[in-house]
């Protein structure tokens, strides 16, 4: 009931807030002179104004109240003052909250000012614009700015709702001319002060619309963050699937105003109730405002739903998917899906062509939605791949170095035979089977595949091939340990493009996430340093990297003037009393736990350009050092016994240094689980 009461609650005040917003809009729209303000619908209006203004407020103190209801669990909270101020002040929620209602009372304060003197077109611009902050408040609630608050987070979402508020507020202004029209029975509709103002709205609307798409796409897309799946998939999905299906019939009906109706009303001499233009108008604009209010309450219903990056696709209900990457190079795939992308923009025209020729309505619907099905029918399925109950569910493992190092062990005692020690299907036994396996180092196999698909394989085994399923042998968690060990494969031979010099402002290379001890006890992991500082991470052996470990020692004080962080892993198992020793002797950081894991993790990026190492089980080099960046990518590498001199020269490592502190690029940090 709490959850009803809220969402009525977020409607009301939102929907105030637009009708403000956008009436104020359209009367700037339609005052060209003195005239106007002696229109009865004008008076009407501006008589809303007070109440939707003071509807603002309340709401969003109903608002509060059911949160503080939901969170303490106890009504009886309601009363005591001490849970209000620490809800307002010490939550993001409360702060936001604040801000809204602030904003909200500023409006009332404006309008309520403005009240009884005679408005001009500047007033109502002064309104409107008032009415804008509670709106922009709002969105930073919203889910796109959950991640941060930031101009570039919050500006998409405080575009999309500002624009539906002048679309969807004055609509109510729209009739109430509308049937101030049918009142007045003076001269020919076309001439009237009021159809040009019909005219004007129009011609914004058109736009106004478009944009509204345009940043509904941009909000969406951060949303989703690439699980485009979840649309048809998840409960925030099939909310938004509603919502574009009603704005698709919202376009169309204002498509129709816009081309059959306004003109019909142009054109026609009645001037009473019978003037069909009139009529239809004020029977579809009506329509268009009753589904933009059902559309409002879906958006402030979504706007608390889970959004599909945190809400969990355990059951995938198709058998089929959609995979550019999967397909695209497949013969004749590129070619279907440009034919059916042709046909789809001649949809597109049909719609622009049956308004110029003035098609009927049903014909102006069946010929594009024809065009449309055809388009779709020829371009969807080559994209299609086979797809499973598990294809969408996120791993429960970490893509750390603990969850790799394990998969690796599995890998060995199952996988090899078959797959080979490098995962490129050349195994012992492979000859002997029907099917011919899967590179899963060279080839982009990780990459045209969801964690899910492999998690599938190998519990169930695959149909129609040689290949088992271990859900009887192995965990849940090791299975998930071995889809990691594949990404870990496939992501080691990409970092083969790495070299001891940074690529300005471009990040690829996403590393295992590790934990770690250091000599005098103190414990960490890599993602400490994401937003502040560069690590070196130094793989080395003893005693074959004696010589560089000294040498970072004499050039320590430099590096750390740098802001970045030495990490020293050993490669090899060493005594505990060694190991102590040497680490005693380091001004930077030794690992003496977790060291074992992060080397062989780190191993599997070894590979270069010129040397492949892609024969038999590979070599690990003695020492390896990768450069991270401080938003988690790794940059560079240097392997001594590969690359030569490279950062034997410290210059040259102080210069790569350098420019990473140089840079301003902002990326999302690397996912901690696989996708």
């Amino acid at each position: 009931m709490v959850e009803v009461i809220a969402a009525i609650a977020r409607w009301f005040q939102l929907a105030a807030n637009m009708i403000l917003l956008g009436s104020c809009i359209f009367l700037a729209i339609a005052n060209t002179g003195k005239r106007v303000h002696l229109g009865a619908w004008i008076v009407r209006l501006e008589r809303l104004f007070p109440w939707l203004a003071i509807s603002i407020p309340i709401g969003l103190v109903v608002m509060l109240m059911t949160s503080l209801v939901q969170i303490t669990g106890n009504v009886s909270n309601l009363w005591q003052q001490d849970v209000w101020l620490g809800f307002i002040s010490d939550t993001r929620v409360g702060q936001i909250w604040s801000w809204r209602t602030l904003s909200a009372l500023m409006l009332l304060f404006v309008i309520i000012l403005l009240r009884k003197s005679p408005k001009t077109r500047w007033q109502y611009i002064l309104i409107a614009f008032a009415a804008t902050l509670p709106l922009i408040a709002g969105s930073l609630a919203s889910h796109a700015a959950a991640e941060g608050l930031s101009v570039l987070a919050v500006l998409p979402y405080a575009l999309h709702i500002i624009l539906a508020g002048v679309w969807f507020g004055a609509l109510p202004a729209f009739l109430l001319l509308i049937y101030e029209n049918n009142k007045n029975a003076k001269a020919k509709p076309g001439n009237a002060p009021e159809y040009k103002t019909l005219m004007r709205f129009s011609a914004i609307a058109l736009p106004v619309m478009l944009l509204i798409i345009l940043t509904g796409i941009t909000v969406a897309d951060r949303i989703f963050d690439g699980f485009y799946a979840a649309l048809v998939a998840t409960p925030y999905g099939w909310l938004l699937s509603i919502k574009i299906f009603i704005l698709s019939i919202i376009l169309l009906i204002a498509a129709r105003v816009r081309a059959h109706w306004l003109p019909l009303l142009e054109s026609d001499s009645q001037s009473d109730n019978t003037n069909p233009g009139k009529t239809g108008m004020r029977k579809w604009v009506r329509i268009e405002f009753i589904l933009a209010l059902l559309l409002l309450f879906l958006a402030t219903v979504i706007a608390n739903t889970t959004p599909v990056k945190h809400a969990l696709i355990e059951n995938w209900p198709f058998p089929f998917r959609f995979s550019i990457l999967a397909t695209w190079d497949k013969p004749n795939v590129a070619i279907q899906v440009w034919i059916g992308v042709f046909i789809l923009i001649l949809a597109a025209g049909a719609i622009q062509f049956g308004q110029l020729r003035n098609w009927g309505f049903k014909r102006l619907i069946g010929v594009p939605g024809l065009l449309l099905a055809s388009g779709l029918a020829i371009a969807l399925p080559p994209l299609a791949i086979q797809a499973y109950p598990e294809t969408y569910r996120r791993p429960s493992v970490p893509f750390d170095v603990i969850s790799i190092t394990n998969g690796a062990a599995l890998f060995n005692q199952h996988c090899v035979e078959c797959h080979g020690h490098q995962g490129m299907g050349n195994g012992i036994k492979s000859r002997t089977l029907s099917t011919k396996l899967p590179d899963l180092l060279i080839e982009p196999h990780t990459t045209e595949h969801t964690p899910g698909d492999f998690y599938n394989w190998i519990s169930y085994g695959m149909v129609n091939t040689d290949m088992p399923g271990y859900a009887e042998k192995i965990s849940e968690e090791d299975r998930w340990d071995l889809v990691n060990y594949v990404h870990a494969l496939s992501r080691g031979y990409q970092a083969r493009i790495l070299t001891p010099e940074i690529i300005p402002n471009k990040a690829y290379v996403k590393p295992p996430l590790f934990s770690y001890t250091e000599n005098n006890s103190n414990s960490g992991s890599l993602q400490d340093f994401r937003g502040h500082k560069a690590v070196l991470l130094v793989i080395f052996s003893w005693p074959q990297s004696q010589d560089r470990i000294e040498q970072l020692k004499q050039a320590y004080d430099r590096l750390s003037e740098q802001n970045i962080t030495v990490l020293a892993v050993p490669a090899n198992e060493l005594a505990a009393t060694e190991l102590t020793q040497i680490a005693a002797e380091l001004p930077f950081s030794a690992v003496t736990q977790g060291a074992s894991e992060i080397a062989a993790s780190y191993a599997l990026s070894r590979r270069t350009l010129t040397h492949p190492d892609i024969i038999g089980k590979g070599k690990n080099p003695d020492h390896m050092e990768f450069l991270i960046d401080q938003n988690g990518y790794m940059r560079a590498r240097w392997i001594p016994s590969i690359d030569q001199a490279g950062w034997s020269d410290i210059d040259k490592l102080y210069q790569q240094i350098t420019l990473l502190n140089r840079e301003n690029m902002k990326v999302p940090y690397p996912e901690d689980f696989v996708r």
